[in-house]
């Protein structure tokens, strides 16, 4: 049996444990604070395709991802016996005036063709859309049936639990531990800035206390609007650069949280139950870091998810699982990590 340490207990880290646990590796995590501590212990959990054009390898990667999301969020659950918050519930967009509603229409053929059945992309009447009432400036929307939602801390969750239950161990609480086997560095927005590939970007979202359950998400120019299935809402986020205290929120998340009144008018009025802000991790490629760390064998990286880490977290997982336990993974050299300067 194999022993491998997985570093960092966000999303990243633990699909990795998981999908080397579920082959039999001995794994032990560590998280320095506790499980979901950074980015993944946000609210919002939105996992929705790339615009179906201009195909790029990251399109490709999150689509792959997508698609294996139903059976791979299944099989944690089953594992660990907690529920992960998944459901593919399709999504909604807005369209703003005739202009965005021709060019929505001309990309029905290439969603047909790279999506290769997985999921619908139409362009219906607001009024008759599911869900949440939207507000739509042109009375249309898009509704793609490929999307999905899951809860980021109870995916958190359930992947910890099924790591347990496979017999690997989690350690919280642990900054400096020592560590056995090949290693994997997942350790968020920390660990791309002490290597000097990246850094954070702040988000702060917010839980409303109404009840969509099943209703589609609804996207529209980086205002995400989810509702779970405990019968709330989660509605973010913001993406700031420039910030001074990490973990506060401030009048941007009230100005999100308007605009999200505002386009489905359905939640106002609803109770705000909680705030969030937190720091995601962004590379300064803007592509995840996913493979081998140059001139070191047994050290890996699998970071910088940024706003796509739970949308690509199985694919991230099996991946760096083949990579670390076989020798060799089919991730786009794009995402490998740079070489030291």
């Amino acid at each position: 049996m194999r022993d491998v340490t997985v570093m960092g207990g966000g999303v990243f880290g633990l699909a990795v444990a998981y999908a080397c646990a579920r082959r039999g590796a001995r794994v032990t995590v560590h998280e320095a604070r506790r499980i979901g501590a950074g980015a993944s212990g946000g609210v919002v959990g939105a996992l929705a395709p790339h615009v179906p054009e201009a195909w790029t390898p990251i399109k490709a990667l999150q689509l792959e991802a997508l698609a294996m999301a139903p059976d791979w969020w299944a099989g944690v659950a089953q594992a660990g016996g907690a529920d992960p918050g998944y459901a593919r519930v399709g999504r909604l967009q807005p369209l703003a005036d005739a202009e965005a509603v021709a060019r929505a229409e001309a990309r029905g053929p290439g969603a047909a063709e790279l999506w290769a059945g997985l999921g619908r992309w139409a362009v219906i009447d607001g009024a008759a859309a599911p869900g949440l009432r939207i507000a739509s400036p042109s009375g249309r929307v898009v509704h793609d049936t490929l999307s999905a939602r899951l809860h980021p801390r109870q995916a958190c969750a359930a992947l910890a639990a099924a790591v347990r239950a496979l017999g690997g161990r989690i350690d919280e609480g642990t900054p400096h531990p020592p560590q056995t086997g090949p290693v994997v560095w997942a350790t968020g927005w920390e660990g791309l800035s002490q290597a000097g590939i990246g850094g954070p970007v702040k988000g702060q979202a917010m839980i409303l206390e109404h009840d969509a359950v099943g209703s589609p998400i609804v996207c529209d120019a980086g205002l995400f609007i989810v509702p779970h299935a405990d019968g709330t809402v989660a509605v973010g986020s913001t993406s700031e650069r420039d910030f001074t205290d990490a973990t506060a929120t401030d009048a941007q998340l009230e100005a999100v949280h308007a605009r999200a009144v505002a386009l489905c008018p359905d939640l106002a009025g609803a109770r705000v139950r909680a705030r969030w802000a937190g720091l995601r991790p962004r590379a300064a490629s803007r592509q995840p870091v996913l493979g081998r760390w140059p001139g070191a064998p047994d050290r890996f990286v699998a970071n910088g998810g940024f706003k796509i880490g739970f949308a690509l977290a199985p694919l991230a997982g099996e991946r760096m699982a083949d990579l670390v336990l076989d020798g060799h993974a089919d991730i786009p050299e794009a995402f490998a990590p740079p070489a030291p300067t």
